[in-house]
């Protein structure tokens, strides 16, 4: 088995990537809406971190969270997300991926892949390209043609604050949005 090493930078700010088992579509019902956003608020509440952004695909999610000074447990609060996610799918009729050998023995349930990707945030132009690679997600996989048209991202509140203008890399009234440079990142990686 790979020996997997994450970088634990404590009161770091790092980007993730969260997958559905098998890529089910299922993340932007409004059933798993819910119990995702009450399953990150509950984590929040007891072990907390600065949501920064987010944005909710069908099969994935990417986020940048900041952790508090002194606490580089990331992966504990995946855990408990995921964990506590999943039961309330589950109780609530959604459906899981097919129990194999491997997951039955180690307890897994067929709603999430198992690992996740993270990428410790390096600094201020690190930053920018992951925020900005969070907000454009939803135009790259041909959800929405701008993001202020997609619902399910924290673009509105980025918007709201002036950090980014409704037109940003928009394609609305027939405009060819040119998309924003992501030069340096691991693509292949982070979906």
């Amino acid at each position: 088995m790979p020996n997997y090493r994450r970088r634990r930078i404590a009161g770091g700010t790092y980007f993730f990537t969260v997958v559905t088992e098998n890529r089910r579509p299922f993340l932007c019902t409004d059933l798993a809406r819910q119990i995702l956003r009450d399953a990150i608020a509950d984590c929040g509440r007891d072990r907390p971190f600065d949501a920064v952004a987010m944005v909710l695909l069908p099969d994935h999610l990417h986020a940048i969270w900041t952790l508090p000074n002194g606490d580089a447990d990331y992966s504990g609060r995946w855990a408990r997300i995921k964990a506590q996610f999943t039961r309330e799918w589950l109780q609530h009729g959604g459906e899981e991926q097919d129990q194999d050998f491997s997951r039955l023995r180690h307890r897994r349930r067929g709603v999430w892949q198992r690992k996740f990707w993270e990428h410790h945030i390096r600094d201020e132009r690190d930053f920018e390209k992951h925020f900005d690679y969070v907000h454009y997600n939803p135009v790259k996989h041909e959800l929405a043609k701008c993001s202020h048209d997609y619902a399910y991202s924290t673009f509105g509140k980025w918007m709201k604050r002036s950090v980014y203008e409704a037109a940003w890399c928009c394609g609305c009234g027939g405009r060819i949005a040119k998309p924003p440079s992501f030069e340096g990142l691991d693509m292949t990686a982070m979906e």
